[in-house]
């Protein structure tokens, strides 16, 4: 057993040989009952990640002195907790403020104000947003990411073993023989070949450079990481298999996934839970089944409903939303969506709705309405052929996607 293995297995963490049928290859994943999240924690509902008021505004400066006269709020007031070995599923318009609020949460972008606590394994509850120098050092190995371009984020003067080998050098892991082995293993779990650390990363395709900056995010065997639309750039047969090797590595070693994304299609399979996001806030959020065939917010249903029916029988009537997407540089006065919704009201421009609790589940909405609109779900069209369950928190066994 590797070093890594022998962590997770101390920490209780599923492992490739703990007969727990979480393989690589096959066994199909075992899911809590209550969620359906993988590896550890769904019971007990463990967080791993929690975000209180979390912003980013980013200075707009002018005048010959270059002073600040005003802002862009690209996330503005974020509130999300994540559970240990779940996928939480962030979405939204181009714009919207998901990748800002990724990269915020790691302090890759530095936050203008909030909280991000982030569990750690010996340090305990960390406050990320404060921490120091040494602090964050300990936290880095422990939180990583996947950005979305497979090329822009590797060197290309650099072979495919110094990208995977730097994380491990940097934090002084392993070195030597060791950590040619390690670079080898790594590029032996995501799909790739030993001999493939010789190579430039103009040398692969799409695909193959996700998969390099797969086995990066993984050297150091991070907790958490944050997926900025990691597929978005790929064919969709190839989106189809980084999506399985995601799968089978959070199968592996009981990842936390923050999957950021427009495609709702890949949210429905990867996701457990949904965050969707408006103008740099969270406007809903609950489980996968109950955001999509039961929306509690009118741009949730918006959402849905430009998502492309391949069953004739299931389409519905696409009702383009009307004005333009408010700047977060001069958001509108009360909800921000009440620009272009169709159910406003004169209170909603008035008054701020809250992220509030819907129901006794987990669903949150910022609606005013939530409880008296009647928003249509994704297919609607068919819900007779909707099971009985779809609007609970239980999630079905999830199944992999097939590729073309």
């Amino acid at each position: 057993m590797t070093d890594t293995m022998a962590r997770r297995a101390a920490d209780g963490q599923p492992t490739p040989d703990s007969g727990n049928g979480a393989g690589p290859e096959g066994s199909p994943a075992q899911r809590d009952s209550s969620d359906g999240s993988f590896g550890r924690g769904a019971d007990d509902r463990e967080p791993i990640l929690e975000v209180r008021g979390l912003q980013k505004h980013f200075p707009i400066k002018g005048g010959i002195l270059r002073r600040q006269i005003g802002a862009v709020k690209a996330v503005d007031g974020v509130d999300l907790t994540v559970h240990r070995g779940e996928t939480l599923a962030i979405v939204g318009e181009s714009g919207c403020g998901k990748s800002t609020t990724g990269r915020t949460i790691l302090r890759l972008e530095e936050p203008t104000g909030g909280e991000v606590v982030f569990h750690h394994p010996e340090l305990g509850a960390v406050d990320v947003v404060n921490a120091d120098r040494r602090t964050m050092h300990e936290l880095r190995p422990r939180m990583q990411i996947i950005f979305q371009d497979p090329f822009a984020s590797l060197d290309s003067r650099m072979t495919v073993g110094r990208v995977i080998s730097e994380p491990l050098v940097i934090n002084k892991v392993v070195q030597g023989q060791a950590l040619r082995d390690r670079v080898a293993e790594l590029l032996t779990m995501v799909g790739l070949r030993p001999e493939h650390a010789s190579r430039y990363p103009h040398a692969f395709s799409g695909g193959q450079r996700q998969r390099i900056g797969i086995a990066r995010a993984i050297a150091l065997d991070p907790d958490l990481i944050i997926c900025d639309e990691p597929v978005s750039a790929l064919d969709v047969s190839v989106q189809a298999q980084v999506i399985n090797l995601l799968e089978d590595l959070q199968r592996r070693f009981g990842l936390t996934y923050v999957f950021i994304s427009h495609d709702l299609s890949v949210v429905e399979h990867i996701a457990n839970r949904v965050a969707v996001m408006y103008v740099g806030r969270v406007v809903e959020i609950g489980s996968t089944k109950e955001l999509f065939y039961n929306p509690q917010h009118p741009y949730t249903e918006a959402l849905l409903k430009a998502v492309p029916q391949p069953d004739p029988r299931n389409r519905m009537e696409i009702v383009p939303l009307t004005g333009d997407v408010p700047s977060p540089a001069n958001p509108p006065s009360g909800c921000y969506f009440h620009t272009r919704c169709p159910y406003a009201q004169a209170v909603c421009s008035e008054e701020t709705p809250p992220l509030r609790p819907i129901g006794d589940s987990g669903r949150m909405a910022a609606c005013h309405f939530s409880e008296k609109l009647d928003l249509k779900g994704a297919v609607v069209a068919s819900r007779e052929a909707v099971p009985a369950s779809a609007t609970a928190t239980t999630e079905p066994d999830a199944e992999r996607v097939e590729t073309s």
